[in-house]
């Protein structure tokens, strides 16, 4: 069975360009545009990892991180945001890998593997 994954991420764009490049990886996406809709998929779906974006209108990313694991504790998280400057804040030490966006999506699928086991 496929592993899922979600993807909150408000940039349409971005969004389906993750996803794409996620899913020719053999991994099923479910997207979000923000933390309210990635903690409404989260409750109804089992999910093996999540990504997510920090700038976010309604629920930041490190907001929404802090909902993610409180409601499943050993969730791996990814936060991948084209802010580094983030990665000092504390509330991004609870995600397990923290990753500043590129072009080339080959450290986000390499991450995705590794924290999956595959």
């Amino acid at each position: 069975m496929k592993k899922t994954i979600l993807l909150i991420e408000d940039e349409e764009s971005q969004r389906i360009l993750y996803q794409e490049e996620i899913e020719k990886h053999g991994y099923a996406v479910m997207t979000a545009a923000d933390g309210h809709e990635g903690i409404e998929v989260i409750e109804k779906h089992p999910i093996d990892l999540a990504i997510l974006d920090i700038r976010m209108p309604k629920m930041d990313g490190l907001e929404t991180l802090g909902k993610l694991l409180s409601s499943r504790t050993n969730l791996p998280v990814i936060i991948y945001t084209a802010y580094s400057h983030y990665k000092t804040d504390f509330m991004s030490w609870a995600a397990d890998s923290y990753l500043v966006k590129s072009s080339d999506l080959s450290e986000l699928t390499r991450k995705i593997k590794e924290l999956l086991g595959d």
